[in-house]
């Protein structure tokens, strides 16, 4: 098997300075990409900054022998986003990979949420894919070539208690690397979405610790660098991750049924068990992120 290489090419990790950015940013680099290392330096619930946790992360790869440089910027404003692709064209001359992967929670019950942990959840994982990736999109498409690789959850694909905000603004993500899919394929870039079960600062008192060990964010990276590779051209897909497991998940819609133009609330009561339809086949439906969880564990076993 030939190995897959990231010679030349030039990536921006956001939310690099742990967790699933630091591991991104590694595996990348140890393959020949030159990094741009974005992290904030805040708490999990988005308060503070600090330079320490990208500085670290930059280290640890020029010790190994890579390129890296640090960013500090906040990806929730417009100005971060474009500040962090600048650091890439400075440092390097060029953007060629975009991992849009910051987070912060501020779980909280629909019925207690607050304009406070709405906004700030919704800026950083889905207005900071946007800014980004925005910033890089003229580069990307003056070079004709681009790898865009979001970070969903299985909390937005599924839905989760207690993260009403967090769902939203990751089943968003999924929405926009679908538009940039299409958006970016006349010039060659690619957009794709993870959905991954790994351990983590954001994660850490969600598993167990028998169940952690097994979810490594290491477990996820390899994908992430086969999505941003030149020998992958799939795009606008959607995967769940974890443990050594890769499904691909898509929306489906099933056959319908036509009940005709001026139909009554009847109609469609004695036609619901035709509309709930999505026809014969093997597809599993996931209902939450905890059987997310399981599947990832029962493919492990």
């Amino acid at each position: 098997m030939t190995e897959i290489h990231h010679e030349g090419r030039v990536a921006i990790v956001t939310g690099a300075g742990g967790g699933l950015g630091r591991s991104h940013a590694v595996l990348l680099a140890s393959r020949g990409a030159k990094i741009v290392v974005n992290d904030l330096g805040g708490s999990r619930d988005g308060t503070g900054a600090g330079s320490e946790m990208a500085d670290q992360v930059v280290q640890e790869i020029v010790d190994a022998g890579g390129e890296a440089v640090a960013n500090y910027d906040g990806v929730h404003t417009w100005e971060g986003g474009s500040s962090i692709v600048q650091t890439a064209l400075d440092a390097f001359g060029k953007v060629d990979i975009v991992v849009n992967n910051a987070g912060i929670l501020r779980d909280v019950s629909f019925a207690k949420m607050e304009e406070p942990q709405l906004d700030l959840v919704l800026k950083v994982h889905l207005y900071g894919a946007f800014h980004v990736t925005r910033a890089a999109w003229p580069h990307l498409r003056e070079n004709n070539h681009g790898r865009v690789i979001n970070t969903s959850s299985g909390s937005g694909l599924y839905g989760n208690f207690g993260q009403a905000n967090y769902s939203a603004a990751k089943l968003g993500v999924y929405g926009l690397t679908r538009t940039l899919a299409i958006e970016g394929a006349k010039y060659n870039i690619t957009a794709n979405v993870i959905a991954p079960a790994a351990l983590s600062r954001m994660t850490e008192d969600v598993f167990p610790p028998e169940l952690g060990d097994k979810l490594q964010p290491e477990e996820v990276s390899p994908l992430v660098a086969y999505l941003a590779s030149d020998e992958c051209t799939e795009t606008g897909r959607c995967f769940s991750v974890g443990g050594g497991y890769i499904a691909r998940v898509g929306i489906l819609e099933g056959e319908g049924v036509f009940l005709g133009q001026g139909h009554s609330i009847e109609d469609v009561a004695a036609n619901w068990d035709g509309a709930m339809q999505l026809g014969p086949g093997s597809v599993e439906f996931t209902n939450g992120v905890m059987e997310q969880t399981g599947k990832i564990l029962q493919a492990m076993s």
